[in-house]
């Protein structure tokens, strides 16, 4: 078991599943930017359905050390950049990303990645959800954007 260090979107879709349960059952430690948090309580300020992170005794919140360690991108969000800055402080740690510009940074900067979708296939694979195909329609009609192909990809993978 590794470390994680979830970006908004994991926690808000997995909570919104009724999943938010596996990130603990998958990772030894989960750490969540200041950012996130930050972003959370700005999602509950405007009736968005997500969950109260101090509430889950399960969550490390840590602010990244360095701001300079990440170079400036400007087409990321302030939680998915402290996500990338911590994974470059926490290496061992694996980023929990949905964004497609910041999956890429995560990659360019060979960092250990997974996304939302990622953890649902690593739930299946410990036995913590008997199927993949209704949680992705679920997903679908909650608005996390899902090619159809990646949709199929992700149901072989499972053995779906």
């Amino acid at each position: 078991m590794l470390d994680v260090i979830c970006d908004t979107s994991s926690i808000q879709y997995l909570y919104q599943l009724e999943l938010l349960h596996i990130i603990p059952k998958l990772a030894n430690q989960v750490f969540v930017p200041s950012a996130v948090v930050e972003e959370i309580k700005i999602g509950h300020s405007l009736g968005v359905n997500l969950p109260k992170l101090e509430e889950l005794d399960w969550v490390i919140v840590r602010r990244p050390i360095s701001e300079l360690a990440l170079p400036l991108v400007a087409n990321l969000g302030p939680g998915e950049t402290e996500v990338l800055m911590l994974a470059l402080e926490m290496r061992e740690a694996v980023a929990v990303l949905d964004d497609g510009p910041a999956r890429e940074m995560a990659e360019t900067l060979d960092l250990h990645l997974t996304g939302t979708l990622g953890l649902l296939l690593d739930a299946k694979k410990a036995g913590l959800i008997p199927a993949l195909r209704p949680l992705l329609d679920k997903l679908q009609s909650l608005r996390f954007r899902l090619a159809s192909r990646t949709y199929s990809a992700v149901l072989r993978l499972a053995g779906e």
